[in-house]
C-alpha cells in the first residue's frame, strides 16, 4: 500500500490501512465471498457462511416482530450451543444490544444482569447437561407464572417485555415458543431487516458484556462496532495470522469477551470457527484431531493443561496446530509449550472493557513469548501510574495500567459514578491490573491490583507466588489469596489442586517454599481443591478469600 509524502511523492506504508465495519456486515461480507465455506462448527451442527446468514436474517425478523428497536438489549441464558452464533449477528443487524448471560449465573446473579442491563428480550432453553436455564428464570422472577407471554409486565423487570424459549419439550409459564418466534418472524419482511441494518452506525454500542465478577459484582461494558471490529481484525488478522483457511477452535463461552471476539473475528477473516459446545478435556482433545484446527484459543493456561496433559493425549491430537494462545505464570506457559513445541504459543494482555490491548506475536522468540508480552496494537496509548497517587510512572517499571485507543469500552452501562472513577479527563481508562511495561513498550502482566497482599506493609503479588508453587512436581494448579492475620493485616493463602496420582501436604508445600521465596511470601495456610469456583472461565478469588476468612474465623 501506498500513501503521499510531504514533496508528494508516494512512500511505502509498512500496516494495513485502518477498516471498520459493523458486525451484521462482517457476516454478511463473508456470506457473499465464500457462501460454501464453513463458518460455525459444533460437535451437533454445522453452519455455511449462507446457512448462518440466512440464520441470523431469520432471528432479526423475530426481534422486530417482538418490537425491538435500535439500542434496546437482546440477551441469551443458555447452554452453550451454536444457536448463539446467529442470535449474535442477528442482534447486531439490527441495531439492538446484545448482553450475553454468563451460563453459570444462578438467581441472585441472573436477576441483577437482567435488571441491570434492562434486558428487553431474552432467549433461554433447557441443558442437556441438567442445567434448568429456563426453570431458574422462573425462580428469579416468580410473576412469570401467572404473566402474558406476549407482554411482559413484571415488577421486578419492568423493561423486559419477552422471554423466547428455544428447543423442544413443555415450556415455563410466561415464554413465549420457538415456533411463535418463527412464525412471528415470517410477518417481517427482508427489507425491513435492511433497512435496519443499513442505519447502524459503527460508534453504536453492540455488545453489554459483564465483567467476569471474579472480584466483584459484574458490570456492563459497552462495546461498539468499531471497537469490536478494529480489535478482531487486530488479534485475528495481524497477531494471530489466521486467514481463510484457518480453523480456530475455542471452549471459552459465548458469554466471555474471548468467546465472542474469536467468534467474531473468525467470521471476519472468512475462517472456520470451531467449538466443543461444553468443556471436556476428551472431548476437545479429540475436536481439535478430528477439525485440524490451526489456532487454539484455550485462553487459560489451566484449561490448556487439562487438555495436553489428558491420559488419552497423543502428538497426532495437535499436528494441524499452527498456533496457541494462553495467559498464565511464566513457568506454567514454559511447561505448555514443551507439549506443542511446532505450534507457538503466545499471550495476551486484555480484560473485557477492552477484549484485547496487546497480543505477543508467533514470529516472536521464545524467550520473548515465554517472558515479554506482547506490543500494543496501533493506536493504543499506554501508560503505568503509582496505583496509590496516581503518578505517572516511567516505563520499565511496574504501575497500575492507563490506556486509551480504538479499542476500549465506552464506559459501564447506567453508571455514571462509577465511570466518572475510572476514566480520567483525557479519556484513559484506569484498568485495575498491575503491568511492568518495558521500556520497548511491550506488556506484562503482573497482577489485579485486588491481586495484590499487603504483607506487614510488603507488597505480594499473588501471581508470584502461584509462579513458584507449580514449579512443585504435584502442583497441577495454584491460587493465592490474601488470609486475615492480627500482626501483619493479611498473609498469603495458597489452593492447590494436585496432579493425579500425586499426593502432598500443607506442611510439605510451606516447607518446599521455605528459604526459595521471602518469608512475607510464604503461604501461612494451604488448602487443596478438586474444584475450583468459576465464573465461566475465571476462578472467582473473592469465594477463595472468603472461604478461608470464614474458616479462620471459626477456629
Amino acid at each position: 500500500m501506498r500513501e503521499i509524502g510531504d514533496e508528494g511523492q508516494h512512500v511505502s506504508r509498512n500496516y494495513p490501512w485502518i477498516s471498520v465495519t459493523t458486525i451484521g456486515d462482517m457476516l454478511d461480507r463473508s456470506a457473499e465471498e465464500k457462501p460454501k465455506h464453513e463458518a460455525v462448527v459444533y460437535p451437533d451442527i454445522r453452519y455455511t457462511y449462507k446457512q448462518l446468514a440466512e440464520e441470523a436474517a431469520q432471528y432479526s425478523r423475530g426481534l422486530l416482530y417482538l418490537g425491538v428497536q435500535p439500542g434496546d438489549r437482546v440477551g441469551y441464558f443458555m447452554h452453550e450451543n451454536a444457536s448463539m452464533s446467529p442470535i449474535l449477528f442477528a442482534v447486531a443487524k439490527i441495531g439492538a444490544v446484545l448482553v450475553p448471560v454468563n451460563g453459570r449465573f444462578k438467581i441472585h446473579e441472573l436477576k441483577q444482569v437482567v435488571v441491570n442491563s434492562g434486558i428487553q428480550v431474552l432467549f433461554t432453553s433447557r441443558s442437556k447437561d441438567g442445567t434448568d436455564y429456563a426453570g431458574l428464570l422462573s425462580s428469579c422472577f416468580p410473576e412469570l407464572a401467572k404473566a402474558n407471554a406476549s407482554e411482559l409486565s413484571l415488577a421486578d423487570a419492568p423493561e423486559l417485555k419477552a422471554i423466547v424459549y428455544l428447543g423442544g419439550g413443555e415450556v415455563e409459564a410466561g415464554m413465549l415458543r420457538e415456533a411463535q418466534f418463527h412464525d412471528g418472524a415470517e410477518l417481517i419482511t427482508t427489507e425491513r431487516v435492511e433497512a435496519r441494518q443499513q442505519a447502524v452506525r459503527v460508534r453504536d454500542t453492540a455488545m453489554l458484556v459483564n465483567t467476569s465478577g471474579t472480584t466483584a459484582a459484574p458490570k456492563g461494558a459497552m462495546i461498539t462496532h468499531e471497537s469490536f471490529s478494529r480489535t478482531v481484525q487486530e488479534v485475528i488478522a495481524d497477531r494471530l495470522e489466521v486467514t481463510g483457511n484457518s480453523k480456530v477452535w475455542t471452549m471459552l463461552p459465548l458469554s466471555h469477551m474471548g468467546g465472542l471476539a474469536f467468534m467474531v473475528g473468525s467470521v471476519c477473516a472468512g475462517a472456520t470457527f470451531v467449538h466443543p459446545g461444553y468443556f471436556d478435556p476428551a472431548v476437545s482433545l479429540e475436536q481439535l484431531r478430528q477439525e485440524s484446527c490451526t489456532h487454539a484459543i484455550p485462553g487459560f493456561d489451566q484449561f490448556w493443561k487439562q487438555i495436553v496433559m489428558h491420559a488419552d493425549c497423543r502428538q497426532d491430537h495437535f499436528d494441524s496446530l499452527e498456533l496457541v494462545l494462553a495467559v498464565g505464570v511464566e513457568e506454567s506457559l514454559r511447561q505448555l509449550q514443551e507439549q506443542t513445541p511446532h505450534a507457538p504459543l503466545v499471550t495476551n494482555t486484555g480484560m473485557t472493557e477492552t477484549g484485547f490491548i496487546a497480543v505477543s506475536s508467533p514470529r516472536d522468540t521464545l524467550e520473548l513469548r515465554m517472558t515479554a508480552g506482547g506490543l500494543p496494537f496501533r493506536g493504543v496509548e499506554c501508560e503505568i501510574h503509582d496505583p496509590d497517587t496516581g503518578e505517572l510512572l516511567p516505563w520499565g517499571g511496574v504501575g497500575e495500567l492507563w490506556f486509551r485507543g480504538p479499542c476500549q469500552f465506552e464506559g459501564y452501562f447506567r453508571d455514571p459514578e462509577t465511570n466518572i472513577e475510572v476514566f480520567d479527563k483525557r479519556g484513559f481508562f484506569k484498568t485495575g491490573d498491575l503491568v511492568r511495561i518495558r521500556k520497548d513498550g511491550r506488556i506484562n502482566f503482573v497482577s489485579r491490583l485486588k491481586d495484590m497482599l499487603k504483607v506487614g506493609g510488603e507488597n505480594v503479588a499473588a501471581a508470584e507466588v502461584e509462579g513458584f508453587l507449580l514449579t512443585h512436581p504435584a502442583v497441577f494448579l495454584a491460587q493465592v489469596v490474601a488470609a486475615p492475620d492480627e500482626q501483619y493485616g493479611e498473609v498469603p493463602a495458597a489452593y492447590i489442586q494436585l496432579k493425579p496420582s500425586t499426593t502432598s501436604t500443607e506442611a510439605e508445600i510451606i516447607e518446599f517454599c521455605v528459604g526459595q521465596i521471602a518469608k512475607f511470601r510464604v503461604p501461612r495456610y494451604v488448602r487443596f481443591v478438586d474444584e475450583w469456583p468459576m465464573s465461566g472461565t475465571k476462578i472467582k478469588k473473592y469465594v477463595l478469600r472468603t472461604k478461608i476468612a470464614e474458616e479462620l474465623l471459626a477456629t
